[in-house]
């Protein structure tokens, strides 16, 4: 039975995680197809502009037509769709948040969509906080189309 379950651990796993490509903090492993590589680049160099609370940065890497589905409020979000409906929202999110950071745990990817596992860190009542979540992103010509965000708890 050992045997029976390696065997298919093997033919079904690998062949599925090799349909992804992942990066920690540690590094980044190549993928070694371009789509799911532009992707990933697109979707990080929209979080470095985010962490650097570049608004013109962020808004210039998302489409004319893209989606923000924020986590609050509770319990499923507001959305906002187009560039100044979106615009609006880091604005205001930069300036109530200004030390505010994003750090990726986790981030992988599949076609057009990537999802990123990330700590929220900031400083609320004069003390470190943070919070955990997802962001699922949807990328359309090498520019976000969408994001989606979850939190924990």
């Amino acid at each position: 039975m050992r045997a029976i379950t390696r065997f298919l651990v093997c033919v079904v796993t690998v062949p599925v995680c090799q349909a992804f490509s992942r990066f920690n903090e540690g590094g980044l492993m190549q993928h070694p197809n371009s789509e799911f590589q532009a992707t990933l680049d697109a979707v990080r160099r929209f979080n470095d502009a985010f962490n650097r609370h570049d608004v013109d940065g962020v808004m210039a890497l998302m489409t004319d037509d893209c989606v923000f589905e924020n986590t609050n409020p509770p319990p499923d979000g507001a959305t906002y769709r187009g560039q100044d409906e979106v615009r609006a929202v880091w604005e205001k999110f930069f300036a109530a948040n200004p030390d505010a950071v994003f750090e990726v745990e986790e981030m992988f990817d599949s076609g057009d969509r990537c999802v990123v596992r990330w700590i929220y860190r900031k400083t609320k009542e004069g003390k470190p906080w943070h919070l955990r979540g997802v962001d699922i992103f949807e990328v359309r010509d090498g520019k976000i189309a969408g994001k989606r965000s979850y939190v924990k708890g």
